[in-house]
């Protein structure tokens, strides 16, 4: 009876617990904000109103109007444009990092945790030597080794955040492998496979899906790092850290330039912050408890 009813309680809780983030304004509106940046993300080479290497040299500079939305930059290109564009490219680069860094990440986590014993202390001592570097060292690193582009920045943010959901996915572990449904599954016989796909995947979700929106807003700042210093992402293609480090010489007199679109960043990783902050109230057994509570007076 315990196998059985774990996945069913797993189940309501989950339920109940999105029915709490419905409640909390905050979340609905960085949630609302992030669909907003995902169509954004998806349709920018259709509603972008200009090509992003359409130079115009006779229009540079030009403020905000009704033809150029967020005005021009120093070769009359539409800064509007580019910025969509650059959006696609700054979410795409997060996605498939962060991605690279779960599925590595809880792997070694889920394996040491669940393993334990010698194992265990290799890949913690290995993980250990990876966060004693600075996070944009580290990536600095990569690049440095690997060559800029898209590719190794991709490859360089999923390595940097790669420890970071190893410690969180195997500190999840040694709490739910000594549970007791876990010992009567195993003592009815079921193997590791199933043990770690029915009952401690389930119920290491909840951080792990915290951890997972608070990485995109970090990878997201990482691009951007990365492409201002030239490392990132390289031209033609936009970048929202290459547009800010490009209107460097003009801020005094094209403030847009580099307005636009550190705005961007700002509200993008403002979004995916606040989301990860409800995530955590209401998947957190203490926070939830609270939030009830209140829910109740």
């Amino acid at each position: 009876m315990t196998t059985m009813d774990t996945p069913k309680s797993t189940e309501n809780s989950r339920v109940s617990s999105w029915r709490l983030l419905a409640r909390n304004p905050v979340t609905l509106v960085s949630a609302l904000v992030l669909v907003v940046v995902a169509v954004v993300a998806v349709t920018a080479n259709w509603i972008a109103p200009f090509g992003i290497n359409d130079i115009d040299v006779p229009n540079a500079l030009q403020p905000p109007s009704g033809a150029h939305w967020f005005g021009t930059d120093e070769l009359g290109r539409d800064v509007l444009s580019r910025i969509l564009v650059a959006t696609q490219a700054s979410m795409r680069i997060a996605v498939v990092s962060v991605a690279f860094a779960v599925v590595v990440g809880v792997t070694v986590g889920i394996v040491a945790g669940f393993r334990g014993g010698c194992l265990d202390t290799v890949l913690m001592r290995v993980v250990d030597v990876m966060f004693a570097f600075p996070v944009l060292l580290l990536a600095l690193a990569v690049v440095a080794i690997l060559g800029p582009g898209v590719t190794t920045t991709i490859l360089a943010i999923g390595i940097v955040y790669t420890p970071i959901f190893a410690r969180v996915a195997r500190a999840s572990t040694l709490g739910v492998r000594t549970e007791p449904y876990v010992a009567v599954s195993r003592a009815m016989g079921a193997g590791d496979l199933y043990i770690l796909r029915r009952h401690i995947l389930p119920n290491i979700s909840g951080p792990l899906i915290v951890q997972t929106s608070l990485s995109l807003a970090f990878a997201i700042l990482s691009e951007a790092a990365l492409s201002f210093l030239g490392l990132g992402i390289q031209p033609p293609e936009p970048s929202l850290g290459r547009m800010i480090f490009d209107s460097q010489g003009f801020v005094t007199m094209a403030w847009w330039m580099a307005v636009f679109p550190g705005a961007a960043i700002f509200v993008i990783v403002l979004a995916f912050n606040l989301f990860g902050d409800g995530l955590r109230d209401v998947l957190d057994p203490k926070q939830r408890t609270m939030i009830e509570a209140r829910g109740k007076r």
